[in-house]
């Protein structure tokens, strides 16, 4: 008997026709295609204090012509479509993958978009038999990208696996094929930009790798400006290369990997500072191997011809500018190839990246990470004090705390904590930092940015005073982790390891500000003046890692010095999912109650010597004058939220809720349409939450007690709402129940409890059958057969739901 294809699902579609037709095209199923592959993980929603992730973007088919190598992708359709139907969701998976050949199927055969051809045959339909091999396609790929076929070699060359079967994400993959591509066009000179969290090092890793086995690379330099990017780069990403990589570095040292166990880096340079120059992959801090003296230059013991790839991380610190002592490493291996890391781009009139590397290979955004699901989102609390906008002026001959004069003239917010220091403002800025923090999570990760030693100081010992039930438990709930500070500085591993729990606290000014794997930051409080868009986007960066199994999923930033405006500014790429201005009298956090860097280097060689190279020290400030006798006060409150273009706007959550509903239905009747023809309400919720409606924040407005359906009809169409009560009460009244046996009745009773209770999503799913009072009923299997079937069963709710919303508005 013939198939009937109609009847088909889009698996069955994928099974018996286009897999086939893959095969007897030469694809191999094991290495060559995958299928529903899953290209990211979700956007987090953050609702008030609540969670949730977005529908991952997955592709039906992504072909390979070695593993890691994408250059085609497919998407499936069953036969009620036609065959080009699934070709725009296509179009937009190639354009992540970055692949030239798309195909859209139904099953009857395959519509083929080649973005390798310019003319006017550039979408056309072909037969499922005539589907293009591995090599017609990669022979393409290659001329699409422009590359010779001598380089062959460095690009088939395999990635590297250890067999766990982890591999790199999408944007990883791009940037490191993208990376490969230009090295074997003879390019030289590269930039990778990649947000901070989104694994520059294991990128780095794999790209040194291929062109390490391929032997286009036979040398390679790997410079950072922080002891603890080397040493854990050593031990956990770059571990393959045991025995074949060595520090630049006299002193040995032991570390603990990532699964626990310790190990002692190997070092290249003896105690008589004579360089081993035998193996092949070398790590090393700038400041470890350069310094104004010459013998200080310790690069210089390498010939100039020596390494054939140097990899820069945190390149934007200083290594593209010409008169810095980087660069000096940089123009003496000229003859290599120069790779640059970084999560921010320095572009200014003296320091280009771009100048020195040219166009970023490949670019992969704290924005499109956050949409990915791969970075964290967050909030922003913004608190305004009145003598950072208003200014002060001190009184004539007034002098402070210590008896010295202040000199008469008017000292606003660029001058606080630099010139002048209100102590008072100190204790308020700590309060505000306590508030939170007991109103969500007193364990939860922090960093305040001050803006110097002096100042991190004094807000160590405000928020300890603040804090002493939890310094009693251990003295470094708070700790200051500054450059000068060799206590302090000994923290620094402990506060970025998730199992350690202290310190919770950090208060520092830059030392942290970058390089800084603080996975489970959950506050980042800026009470320092910014500038720097490159300083800004590393710092927020702090908090952008998601760590989800110590619940980590957003973080908020507390803005005390309005450094979060850079929000506006076209070269910040990540927005924030609100921003929120408190009152003088209302709380920190804006859903409490609902339910819901330094003077001194970092620790290098102690045998390397001073350092002049560019890097986190302090601005110089004068003779700081200490007033303790003036009040501070909070002024001002809005709530600003990003709109669908990412500007901030000011309006209430009820306002800007409300634009969203309209943006998606344009009358109540178009609302009701929908609603009734959901099969799941909670569908239409998720789409309304995507699109801005904050429903958290209109139950704190309107009323806990209402649900979803009434929240929208009373805030975007001025209806009167009902409360999940009164639907349900109003459900008795008919006469529903008593077409249903006892039993039946009491499940339906059940659910219109847990409805008036908690809402429409918790007895959609089959899930509020395992939980009480449903679960005191009977087993799931033992209450669907209350129904008869588990079809009936479901019939069944959906007339409850109908006539829960039969009264609608």
């Amino acid at each position: 008997m013939e198939l009937d294809k109609k009847k088909l699902s889009e698996r069955d579609i994928c099974t018996k026709f286009i897999s086939p037709a893959l095969e007897a095209a030469g694809w191999d199923p094991q290495t060559q295609f995958l299928e529903e592959l899953s290209l990211t993980d979700g956007r987090i929603h953050v609702r008030g204090n609540k969670t949730r992730r977005g529908k991952k973007q997955r592709c039906d088919y992504v072909l390979f012509y070695k593993p890691n190598l994408p250059i085609a992708v497919i998407e499936a359709k069953d036969n009620n479509h036609t065959v080009g139907q699934g070709m725009q969701q296509a179009l937009g998976y190639a354009e992540s993958l970055q692949v030239p050949f798309v195909f859209s199927s139904n099953g009857d055969a395959f519509q083929f978009h080649d973005r390798t051809i310019n003319d006017g045959d550039r979408e056309r339909e072909i037969p499922l038999a005539t589907f293009p091999s591995p090599e017609q396609l990669w022979d393409g790929y290659r001329k699409w990208r422009g590359l010779p076929d001598s380089a062959r070699e460095i690009i088939e060359q395999d990635y590297y696996t250890d067999g766990s079967g982890k591999t790199p994400r999408y944007y990883q993959i791009n940037a490191i094929n993208r990376t490969i591509e230009a090295i074997a066009r003879g390019q030289n000179r590269i930039l990778l930009v990649m947000a901070t969290g989104t694994g520059k090092t294991y990128t780095a890793f794999q790209i040194i790798w291929r062109l390490w086995k391929s032997r286009a690379k036979k040398r390679i330099l790997f410079l950072a400006d922080r002891n603890i990017l080397v040493d854990q780069t050593m031990v956990n990403d770059f571990k393959p290369f045991k025995g074949q990589m060595a520090k630049l570095s006299t002193k040995s040292k032991t570390i603990q990997k990532d699964d626990g166990r310790e190990e002692t880096i190997p070092t290249a340079i003896s105690k008589k500072r004579q360089v081993d120059t035998a193996y092949e992959i070398y790590l090393s801090l700038y400041q470890a191997i350069t310094g104004p003296e010459e013998k200080q230059k310790i690069y210089r013991d390498f010939s100039p011809d020596f390494f054939d790839l140097i990899v820069i991380d945190e390149c934007h610190r200083g290594s593209a500018a010409e008169d810095s002592a980087w660069r000096d490493i940089l123009d003496y291996f000229e003859s290599a190839t120069h790779l640059g890391l970084t999560a921010t781009p320095k572009e200014t009139e003296y320091v280009s990246n771009i100048d020195y590397f040219g166009q970023p290979a490949y670019s992969y955004t704290l924005k499109q990470g956050i949409e990915d699901g791969f970075l964290a989102p967050y909030k922003v609390v913004r608190i305004d004090f009145d003598k950072d906008l208003e200014g002060w002026r001190p009184s004539e001959g007034q002098r402070d705390k210590h008896g010295n004069p202040i000199e008469d003239r008017i000292y606003n917010q660029k001058d606080i904590d630099r010139n002048i220091v209100f102590e008072k403002r100190t204790k308020l800025v700590a309060e505000k930092v306590t508030e939170f923090l007991k109103a969500t999570d007193r364990y939860a990760k922090t960093i305040v940015f001050c803006e110097d030693i002096d100042h991190a100081e004094r807000m160590r010992q405000a928020l300890v005073n603040l804090n002493a039930d939890l310094v009693d438990e251990n003295s470094r709930y708070v700790t200051r982790i500054t450059g000068d500070n060799a206590e302090g500085k000994a923290e620094l591993d402990n506060f970025i390891d998730p199992e350690s729990r202290y310190p919770v606290i950090a208060t520092t000014s830059k030392l942290m500000s970058t390089g800084v794997d603080a996975q489970t930051c959950k506050l980042v409080v800026l009470d320092r003046r910014i500038q720097s868009m490159t300083e800004f986007k590393q710092i927020i960066g702090r908090g952008t890692r998601i760590k989800e199994d110590f619940g980590k999923l957003y973080f908020t930033i507390m803005d005390f010095k309005r450094a979060t405006e850079l929000f506006a500014d076209r070269d910040f790429d990540g927005d924030p999912v609100s921003i929120y201005e408190p009152g003088k009298n209302d709380p920190v956090d804006p859903l409490e109650g609902s339910d819901g860097n330094d003077a001194g280097q970092e620790d290098d060689e102690e045998d390397t010597g001073p350092w002049t190279g560019p890097g986190p020290v302090d601005p110089p400030t004068g003779q700081k004058v200490y007033v303790d006798d003036v009040e501070v006060s909070v002024i001002g409150e809005r709530v600003q939220f990003m709109d669908e273009n990412g500007h901030l706007i000011t309006e209430s959550a009820r306002d800007y809720s409300r634009k969203g509903i309209l943006r998606e239905y344009q009358s109540l009747d178009d609302f009701l349409q929908r609603w009734n023809s959901a099969e799941q309400k909670q569908a239409i919720i998720t789409e309304l939450e995507e699109r801005g409606v904050m429903f958290d924040m209109l139950q704190e407005a309107v009323g806990r007690e209402y649900g979803a359906f009434d929240l929208v009809c009373h805030v975007a169409f001025d209806q009167p709402p009902l409360t999940r009560r009164e639907r349900a009460d109003n459900v008795r009244k008919r006469d529903y129940f008593t077409r249903y046996g006892e039993e039946a009745r009491a499940v339906l009773e059940a659910l219109l409890l847990k409805y008036a209770d908690e809402g429409i999503d918790d007895i959609e799913s089959m899930e509020v059958l395992k939980v009480q009072p449903l679960s005191n009923l009977g087993t799931p299997i033992e209450i669907v057969k209350m129904f008869g079937s588990k079809v009936e069963y479901i019939r069944a709710l959906r007339d409850l739901e109908a006539l829960l919303y039969a009264e609608a508005g």
